[in-house]
């Protein structure tokens, strides 16, 4: 779970929120950006401009009916039928552009997310940062930023434009109705604040964490169904989920709670609008003084003006949940860190592994401890590893094999030393668990270089060199678009990302049990394949079979120690 704090309106609030949002009002779409939110601005000008029209022409065919002024009347039903039909296109056009500036602000915001995201592998240092279900910031919070980000702040400009609008109109029909309207809307905003702010807020800040978790939680079951039926774990899987969504449940009953207590509060605020201005001013009407025309058009200034001041209290609930949203987004982009990588909170000590690129692999005085600190897997490794001279990594489980080749990889830098390791194409890493993206069988072979010209028959030849000369065939060519990881065996997925390597021809290859659902015969033929390409290993595994594979044995008894032999003539054991 998360340690982000609970949110809140505050001036910490602001402050990240012009964090995310003033990139994209200072990027390269910045102008048409700023030209369509002038357009916006006058729009709703324009609308509130409207607004004050009808509510004169309202208050006007009113008067006319109640003097039985026929001429009067219809004059002013026919000055309303043109406002009407001028207003309805700015109406109409006012939302079109609103909800294209989001749509264009979200898409580039998502964009720079995602560069952020994979940038220096962000996406896989976010698994130890207590960031939990970027997917739903990225997908859900960055929309839900833009669009209410501009829906709010359209809410708030045209407020302040209504109060100076209709507070004229007000202010000439009755002084003693704009006095009450102030303390009224000031009474009623600190009473919301008070009452429902910081409740409300938390609870549907968890309310999005906790159904993040459930929908994270099904989708673990989705991708994990077959382990899941080998154990007949289904009972154990059901509950679970229902743990994680009774939390959820529990969570938004709370919410449905304040948010009655709150929509009590706000339909008794609203309805008192309605009769309060005719209440105040029914002496004056009573007794000839006021028509009940500008009675009608006093009542409607009076909303208007309430409503822009206590624009708060009308829309706390949305706004609590914009406040949530917010605080979710601005500890996602701190994790991320800057344009460099570096996460804003992370400090350096100078202690972590340094990596640098040459020909040759070579570890230099290489001390790895696990992310958080806490374990001491490999002290002070000294060793090199020439082209054509392989390297087996043993011992017992735990012991920081697999951590090794992540050091290697550049996907931990927790300890010290330093890393020398080839650039780019020339190293390239095979896990356990085959990585077979959405896409073709073509695909599955090239990845992630997918843009490479390949011939038809060069692909199925590799797929014959590693044993699987009718796979292609079998589910429809080369172009069949299937999800792999489901329809093959995981024998055959450690085959299939075999010959991706082969095909890439790197000069060095991590190969962290990849060949473990094996049968000898396969995984013979596969390690042939390297010498003939001139591919040299750095092995993890567990099999004695591929010693003679390798001319060094990197051996790790689980203590931080280690010991180097020679492979030849090396045994498993004491």
């Amino acid at each position: 779970m998360t340690t982000e704090e609970t949110p809140g309106f505050n001036a910490r609030l602001w402050q990240r929120f012009v964090t995310i949002a003033r990139p994209y009002w200072l990027s390269d779409e910045r102008w048409p950006a700023r030209g369509m939110l002038a357009l916006l601005v006058l729009l709703l000008l324009g609308q509130t401009a409207f607004s004050v029209l009808f509510n004169q022409e309202t208050g006007e065919f009113t008067s006319a009916l109640a003097a039985r002024d026929t001429d009067r009347f219809w004059a002013s039903i026919w000055r309303y039928t043109a406002i009407l039909v001028a207003a309805v296109p700015i109406y109409a056009l006012y939302y079109y552009v609103r909800d294209t500036l989001g749509l264009r602000w979200r898409r580039w915001l998502t964009d720079s997310f995602l560069a952020r995201y994979f940038h220096q592998r962000a996406y896989y240092r976010l698994n130890t940062s207590g960031i939990d279900n970027p997917d739903q910031r990225i997908a859900e919070d960055i929309n839900s930023f833009t669009q209410q980000s501009l829906y709010f702040s359209m809410i708030a400009l045209g407020s302040v434009i209504d109060l100076v609008a209709f507070s004229s109109v007000l202010w000439t029909i009755s002084q003693g109705l704009v006095y009450f309207l102030l303390g009224y809307a000031i009474l009623s905003t600190v009473f919301t604040g008070a009452v429902f702010g910081k409740r409300l807020i938390g609870l549907n800040f968890r309310q999005l964490q906790r159904e993040a978790n459930f929908r994270f939680s099904l989708v673990r079951v989705r991708e994990h169904a077959e382990p899941i039926a080998f154990h007949d774990g289904e009972a154990r899987e059901m509950s679970a989920l229902q743990r994680v969504f009774a939390a959820a449940y529990a969570n938004y009953q709370q919410v449905l709670r304040w948010q009655f207590k709150l929509n009590l509060f706000q339909y008794a605020h609203s309805f008192l609008t309605i009769v309060l201005p005719t209440v105040i001013i029914a002496n004056e009407v009573l007794s000839g003084k006021l028509e009940v025309g500008r009675a009608i058009q006093a009542a409607g200034a009076f909303a208007a003006i309430l409503s822009a001041l206590t624009v708060i209290v009308q829309h706390f609930e949305g706004l609590s949940r914009f406040s949530a949203g917010v605080d979710r987004l601005h500890a996602f982009s701190e994790a991320l860190g800057d344009e460099a990588g570096q996460p804003a909170s992370a400090a350096d000590d100078g202690t972590q592994i340094h990596t640098v690129h040459g020909f040759d692999l070579a570890l230099e005085r290489l001390t790895v401890l696990t992310p958080n600190r806490e374990h001491l897997l490999l002290e002070e490794l000294t060793l090199a590893v020439k082209p054509g001279e392989g390297l087996l990594v043993v011992g017992p489980s735990g012991t920081g094999k697999s951590s090794m080749l992540r050091v290697i990889a550049g996907l931990w830098n927790t300890g010290s030393g330093e890393v020398t390791r080839p650039a780019g194409s020339d190293m390239l890493f095979l896990p356990q668990q085959p990585y077979l993206p959405l896409g073709d069988l073509r695909c599955q072979l090239t990845y992630p270089q997918t843009e490479r010209d390949i011939s038809d028959e060069e692909l199925l030849q590799w797929l014959e060199q590693v044993n699987l000369p009718t796979l292609a065939e079998r589910f429809g060519g080369l172009g069949a678009e299937l999800d792999w990881s489901r329809v093959l065996s995981v024998g055959e997925q450690q085959r299939l990302v075999f010959a991706r390597a082969l095909l890439a021809k790197p000069r060095y290859l991590l190969l962290d049990e990849a060949t473990s659902a094996l049968d000898a015969g396969n995984e013979e033929r596969l390690y042939g394949q390297l010498a003939v390409l001139s591919i040299t290993p750095i092995s993890v595994s567990h099999h004695q079979a591929i010693v003679k594979h390798h001319h060094w044995v990197l051996e790790l008894p689980g203590n931080g120690s280690w010991t180097l032999h020679e492979a030849r003539g090396y045994r498993w054991g004491p």
